[in-house]
């Protein structure tokens, strides 16, 4: 490789099996406190990719997250997350691994190795020109993330990445790389930690910023939330009261008629 491979540094720390637990559990956190900052270095870069994808998405596109491992993982917990907080349907954000849904749990031997497997899991949901793919890998080298998001880009599909080594192979190969400098990690090579919590925060704001730019959010409340449990029934009833400055009775019919506090809102406004 050509690029200083960040993520197999050493660690900043060594003898850790010397260490008592809390200079352990201290020691990880310390770490953990320069997550944030390396973040918001590219918070540019993020908000290219939520309004290109807000453009998309208002046209009736949709976002694919794909990788391998933990970050594959990663992906496949944000996607999961949007039906039953912003109410869209499951096939709008997609999470895609790298060795099918049993490498959500257990490691493939050698899935991230293939890279034809990224093109031909992405062509089953009848990919097209109006979605973005964004390949999750810390080190940028995985074979099965860089050779989807090649496909993808020849075939005029708009392309990023989540990366923690820069001027990688897979920053290299999309429209917008998201290149997450967290240094090495406190087990050296353990990418699961720095390096995964950084892919998860930018997953978390790629995401929210995404489904606020497209009015799936009002005020500061999750309006459009499945109401699966008793306590998203009452939350959702407490939206109304605030919104509407009725009694929580009054809240609670509209919500069952309506079914979501937005219905319920917009309705009661008319």
């Amino acid at each position: 490789m050509n690029y200083n491979k960040i993520t197999e540094t050493p660690s900043n720390y060594t003898d850790l099996e010397k260490m008592d637990t809390t200079t352990l559990l201290a020691s990880i956190n310390n770490e953990d406190k320069k997550i944030a900052d390396a973040v918001a270095l590219v918070i540019p870069q993020i908000a290219l990719l939520v309004d290109a994808l807000a453009e998309r998405f208002n046209q009736g596109g949709r976002l694919f997250y794909i990788g391998a491992g933990t970050s594959g993982r990663l992906g496949i917990l944000d996607a999961s997350e949007i039906p039953p907080t912003f109410g869209l349907p499951h096939e709008r954000v997609v999470g895609i691994i790298a060795g099918g849904d049993t490498a959500i749990r257990k490691a493939v031997e050698n899935a991230e190795d293939d890279t034809k497997q990224a093109w031909l899991d992405l062509e089953v949901h009848n990919i097209n020109a109006l979605d973005v793919v964004v390949g999750i890998a810390a080190s940028g080298t995985t074979p099965y993330v860089i050779a989807g998001v090649q496909a993808c880009k020849e075939k005029g599909i708009l392309t990023a990445c989540i990366t923690n080594n820069p001027e990688s192979p897979l920053a290299k190969a999309v429209d917008i790389p998201l290149e997450v400098n967290v240094g090495p990690e406190f087990v050296t090579g353990s990418t699961r930690m720095k390096s995964g919590t950084s892919q998860k925060l930018v997953l978390n704001m790629i995401s929210t910023a995404l489904m606020i730019k497209i009015g799936r959010v009002k005020g500061n409340k999750m309006v459009n939330m499945q109401l699966s449990n008793d306590k998203l029934v009452d939350r959702g009833t407490r939206y109304i009261v605030e919104g509407l400055g009725i009694s929580y009775e009054e809240a609670a019919k509209l919500l069952k008629i309506h079914g979501s506090v937005k219905k319920a809102i917009d309705a009661f406004s008319k």
